[in-house]
């Protein structure tokens, strides 16, 4: 059984983690980052906006590198949680939630875990939630964990 676990550093996706960690302790992990290019970013935040702004390989490269780190600190607290776990970064081709259902298909997992909100914040306004796509999307079980309590 492999367990595909969104992870984007968001205290959701943490959440995400522990809770399913407690439910799927020993299973195999793969701890998914999906990212996408500056410019693709930029263009979809600037709606309205008539050209994007320009941006260079080396600060893809740059997004891209920190992205890989943040998989491996989400593969890291999978492995706390008790998964043993892998961790990978894709690029975005067309949106984040499509890549983790793509890479849920690639891998046949048995279930993919999210949780209810990323760090999306105004895209995910305009574009809807990564989670509820992902839900309405994927041919196999999701378990979507909310967020944590916040104490006030």
């Amino acid at each position: 059984m492999t367990i595909l676990i969104a992870y984007d550093g968001s205290d959701d996706a943490k959440e995400a983690i522990s809770f399913a960690g407690r439910l799927l302790k020993s299973e195999s992990a793969v701890v998914l980052t999906v990212w996408e290019r500056l410019a693709m970013s930029a263009a979809r935040a600037s709606v309205g906006m008539v050209m994007a702004p320009e941006f260079s390989a080396a600060e893809d490269q740059a997004v891209g590198d920190a992205m890989r780190k943040l998989s491996e600190q989400g593969a890291e607290l999978a492995r706390k949680a008790g998964f043993e776990a892998t961790a990978r970064c894709e690029l975005d081709g067309v949106a984040v939630w499509s890549t983790i259902v793509d890479v849920a298909d690639e891998l046949d997992a048995t279930l993919i875990v999210t949780g209810t909100r990323g760090l999306g914040g105004v895209k995910s306004l305009l574009l809807g939630s990564t989670s509820d796509r992902v839900l309405h999307h994927a041919s196999r079980p999701v378990l979507v964990v909310p967020a944590p309590e916040r104490e006030e």
